[in-house]
């Protein structure tokens, strides 16, 4: 097993973001590759049931098409699908590739109950053949060297397939694989079981990508040590902490306070001025529950912020918040 415990950098490894549906939208990614070094970020899925989907609904989940499939900063940025039919999803894997981006993914780890009510995500994981058939032909259909990649967890209800749903992606032909180390029951309660992504990888002659329950470098080094992988991938924690990337390959500080607030006031502006604003009182609300993981200050300003429902007084309590810190530095 590679060890990576003492060594000053990791410029090495190689870190994407995590496809977090309703959290990691294009303006997420965005603010994001600007201050970290992301290798790769996953879009939001695009949900395949029994059509040929327009271009436009493409372009909607990840406008980065319409520039190469990069963010503004440079990143790639990869289509993730979520469907069970191979046929339809073969046919809109090639699409993706033909509209700019840089490979494909196969959503099997979403543990929604309405995207299992209709067989689609994490539900598939009881289904190793009908993962095979998919990936199987997403593989087919779109053209080398492009990547067809896959995205699991251990399991729905318990982890005993977990190496079949490995190996069926891998046979199927996948370029990588990407693992949350947990169930669709365990959800997001800690820990992460990282110890089954070590056998996956010993398993599989692909790349294997090592996902679950990393917030900051500490954990990053941990779980590469436990898995042996050099690829990992950040979703919560990306949130939580906004240049985590940064401070997991390049040592750098974790942002303070001050500079997550600026982020935020950054992201206002942004989002209010976009489509999506209606959604900006829930979005900025759903940010804080993760940031208040690693700021103590968020909790308090969140207590504020979660009592008003108007845009208008979110963001004049963020500048007011802002503007504190300012003056006390």
């Amino acid at each position: 097993m590679r060890h990576f415990l003492f060594q000053p950098g990791l410029k090495h490894v190689r870190i994407i973001l995590a496809p977090m549906e309703g959290v990691v939208d294009n303006l997420m990614r965005e603010l994001l590759s600007a201050i970290n070094p992301y290798d790769l970020m996953v879009t939001e899925f695009v949900r395949v049931v029994d059509q040929l989907l327009p271009e436009k609904v493409f372009h909607r989940l990840c406008p980065e098409l319409l520039q190469g499939g990069m963010t503004l900063s440079g990143t790639p940025v990869r289509v993730q699908l979520l469907g069970q039919e191979p046929g339809w999803m073969a046919e809109n894997a090639l699409r993706a590739i033909e509209l700019g981006s840089q490979g494909v993914d196969a959503n099997f780890g979403c543990p929604a109950k309405m995207v299992n009510r209709s067989k689609g995500g994490a539900v598939l994981l009881q289904y190793p053949e009908q993962i095979h058939k998919i990936v199987k032909a997403m593989r087919q259909a779109v053209p080398e060297p492009h990547a067809v990649t896959a995205k699991i967890r251990l399991g729905f209800e318990d982890k005993s397939l977990f190496m079949e749903n490995a190996l069926a992606i891998y046979e199927a032909g996948a370029t990588e694989l990407a693992v949350h180390a947990r169930s669709k029951k365990d959800g997001y309660r800690p820990p992460a079981y990282w110890e089954y992504i070590t056998e996956i990888r010993e398993k599989l002659a692909i790349p294997v990508i090592a996902n679950g329950e990393i917030w900051n470098r500490e954990d990053a080094l941990r779980c590469m040590e436990v898995t042996g992988c050099d690829s990992i991938m950040v979703g919560r924690g990306a949130i939580s902490l906004p240049n985590l990337a940064d401070h997991i390959k390049n040592g750098a500080m974790q942002y303070s306070w001050q500079q997550t607030l600026a982020l935020l006031m950054s992201y206002s502006q942004k989002e209010l001025s976009g489509r999506k604003s209606c959604y900006y009182p829930a979005r900025i609300k759903q940010w804080f529950s993760y940031l208040n993981r690693q700021y103590p200050q968020a909790d308090t300003l969140f207590r504020e912020l979660r009592v008003h429902k108007q845009t208008d007084d979110i963001v004049a309590t963020l500048s007011r918040a802002h503007r504190e810190i300012d003056d006390k530095m």
